[in-house]
């Protein structure tokens, strides 16, 4: 994906939507198709097949006969998939191979502009050895990703809908390198865009905290570009946490008042022990899993 200037419409030609197809991981796929039609782009659906290193908590007697079934299982999920994904130029792949790095050779090879996924999908010949790997996938996936996480309670039927997108942000470079997702989804869907900083309370007695909310209004309304102002009315939060209140609640909070259908993160990459920290200290991983929508993440 290349870097996008602010009010500019992303490029979004090449979607991937990872599936072990279970009902965690189906959630996700009205997502990927209502950004796919929405953007002209091609969407990629793939399935990751079990090895025999997969199958070695089973006897060896039982390995072909597992190996039958799940394949059989899996041909007759790919028809419904198919049928799902009719209408759009789209393509089923089932490599095998360790979920994560067959996924990241996808993105790589096919040229993914987006990765969506439900998280915590376990099912099927691995559920005992492969446990969940939307964590591992997220962190090393080199796109966007759209997660759907396990709390999610608006789930559609066929294709989504992003009438209210909450975007959060901290100034930083690496926060606002998602600010173009946020607008531009939100000038696709005629969606309701707000911008949020979540900021330390200021001291009592020291601070006037109506001036300091008022200069991070000023802020987050001077983040929308010239082109963008004539139909992006966005509206501008600013909440205050601090020790005791982490910016992850202040997020999610007012994700669920303002019944948000998106919530946009802007993240970066922290390369040792793999570990994932955003510009709002190291909340991803709470957003995720505690979000009542799906969670778009974009590496800065």
């Amino acid at each position: 994906m290349k870097t996008m200037e602010a009010g500019k419409r992303i490029a979004l030609k090449n979607i991937l939507f990872a599936t072990d197809f279970s009902p965690c991981s189906n959630a996700a796929l009205p997502y990927a198709l209502s950004v796919a039609r929405r953007y002209g782009a091609t969407l990629l659906a793939a399935h990751v097949m079990p090895t025999e290193s997969d199958m070695l908590f089973m006897s060896p007697e039982n390995w072909s006969a597992a190996a039958e079934e799940e394949d059989k299982r899996i041909q007759g999920c790919i028809e419904q998939l198919e049928s799902q994904l009719h209408g759009l130029p789209h393509g089923v792949l089932t490599p095998r191979g360790k979920v994560s790095d067959a996924l990241a050779q996808i993105i790589e090879g096919h040229d993914i502009d987006l990765l969506v996924l439900g998280s915590h999908g376990r099912s099927g010949i691995r559920k005992l050895v492969m446990g969940s790997v939307a964590e591992e996938i997220f962190r090393r996936a080199a796109c966007p990703v759209i997660s759907v996480g396990p709390n999610v309670s608006r789930k559609p039927d066929r294709e989504a809908e992003f009438h209210r997108i909450l975007f959060a942000t901290d100034f930083s470079p690496e926060s606002l390198a998602a600010l173009p997702f946020a607008i531009s989804l939100a000038e696709e869907d005629v969606a309701q865009l707000a911008l949020l900083h979540v900021a330390v309370q200021p001291a009592v007695g020291i601070v006037d905290r109506e001036a300091v909310t008022a200069s991070l209004v000023r802020r987050l309304r001077e983040l929308i570009p010239t082109e963008a102002k004539p139909w992006c009315d966005a509206e501008c939060l600013v909440e205050f946490g601090g020790r005791f209140v982490p910016p992850a609640e202040r997020i999610l909070e007012v994700a669920e008042d303002r019944a948000a259908d998106l919530i946009v993160l802007g993240v970066r990459r922290v390369h040792s022990n793999l570990r994932l920290v955003t510009h709002l200290a190291s909340t991803t991983d709470q957003i995720l899993t505690q979000a009542g929508c799906p969670v778009l993440t974009v590496r800065g």
